[in-house]
């Protein structure tokens, strides 16, 4: 809840217990509206898809990211996605050709129902086999392939549009990739080899905006401000929540299983700090996430606008030192929820060193 919310409450002599249930309330709502209404969304694009579905047909699926991914897209959101097709010794099961056409067929049912394009032109709208996804893992060409982006946002904010068998068979073998020591470490296996890769996507989120902002025009420094504004949020969220799921087991198991990586798959970023306020071991961090939660309503509402009003928003150098503060402070909370929940355990020490 709003700070400025809360004084007006004491002087109606609202008790401490009957305002916390109030606020309680109150963070969520507007979460719970875009969760619904992106739910909406992309059940009219699947009904739409039965022509690529069946394109598709058992070669290959899509799975949505970003706003769509995490289910908070507004009317301005693009569609972020991958194609991930089967393979067999070597050879894609989806043909180059039928690739195109599923292509198609995803931009023309976008447009019909009046989705934004596809970022960067239809840059990222790319194919990668399931079995390359999976075996990068760990290579030195893993990030320049685009194979790590492509493989944690599945893990940590995706959903399936088209072939949902062939997306959760593929989140279960990037899984059990990272857990192949598990079976010797039952007991108290801690997933560093997946936190480590969440904490590289994030770092290569950083650098990859930190590399491109020192020397263009205003307009265009605005435009880096914004895409920065929105990582320090909303990607921010996707790969530390992940973290946040990861540690909150391991501190109350002294394990993390694939099971365990599986559930954290099915909640999106968000879920997932709901999650962390259901769970009574973690009681006394239920506030740093509701802090959290109530700060990032707060960005989706102050990013509900087109780019050009965001833009033009980032002009203004007043506005544009309060948007920084404000993703400081996400950070901040952040770290304290880790903080207040990590007790200094092995998983904890290696997300710090």
């Amino acid at each position: 809840m709003n700070r400025s919310l809360q004084r007006p409450f004491a002087y109606l002599g609202v008790s401490a217990h009957l305002y916390e249930q109030i606020r309680r309330n109150l963070v969520g709502q507007a979460l719970e509206a875009r969760r619904a209404d992106t739910a909406r969304r992309l059940e009219e694009l699947r009904r739409q898809l039965t022509g690529a579905a069946a394109r598709a047909d058992e070669r290959a699926c899509v799975y949505l990211t970003g706003s769509f991914g995490r289910g908070e897209a507004s009317r301005h959101s693009d569609v972020d996605l991958f194609i991930v097709g089967r393979a067999s010794n070597g050879k894609r099961a989806l043909s180059k050709l039928d690739e195109i056409c599923l292509k198609a067929d995803l931009i023309e049912a976008t447009r019909q129902l009046g989705f934004a394009d596809f970022s960067g032109d239809g840059e990222y709208l790319t194919h990668h086999t399931a079995p390359n996804l999976v075996e990068k893992l760990g290579a030195p060409d893993d990030d320049a392939g685009n194979t790590l982006t492509a493989r944690l946002l599945l893990l940590l904010e995706s959903r399936p549009l088209i072939g949902d068998e062939i997306c959760w068979e593929t989140i279960k073998e990037a899984i059990a990739k990272y857990w192949r020591d598990y079976e010797d470490h039952k007991n108290d296996f801690v997933p560093a080899f997946l936190a480590n890769d969440i904490l590289r996507l994030w770092r290569t989120f950083c650098v990859n905006y930190e590399a491109r902002t020192l020397t263009e025009p205003a307009t265009k420094r605005a435009k880096r401000k914004l895409k920065n504004y929105k990582p320090k949020h909303s990607r921010l969220l996707t790969c530390y929540s992940g973290l946040v799921f990861l540690l909150a087991t391991f501190v109350g198991r002294s394990t993390v299983s694939p099971d365990d990586a599986l559930a954290m798959v099915r909640l999106t970023p968000t879920e997932r700090l709901d999650w962390l306020r259901s769970e009574v071991r973690f009681r006394d961090s239920a506030s740093r996430a509701e802090a959290i939660l109530s700060a990032y309503e707060g960005f989706l509402s102050e990013t509900d606008a087109d780019e050009e009003t965001l833009v033009a928003r980032f002009m203004d150098p007043e506005q544009s030192r309060r948007y920084a503060r404000e993703a400081n402070q996400l950070g901040d909370l952040v770290y304290e929820l880790l903080d207040g929940i990590g007790e200094k355990c092995r998983l904890y020490r290696l997300l710090v060193v």
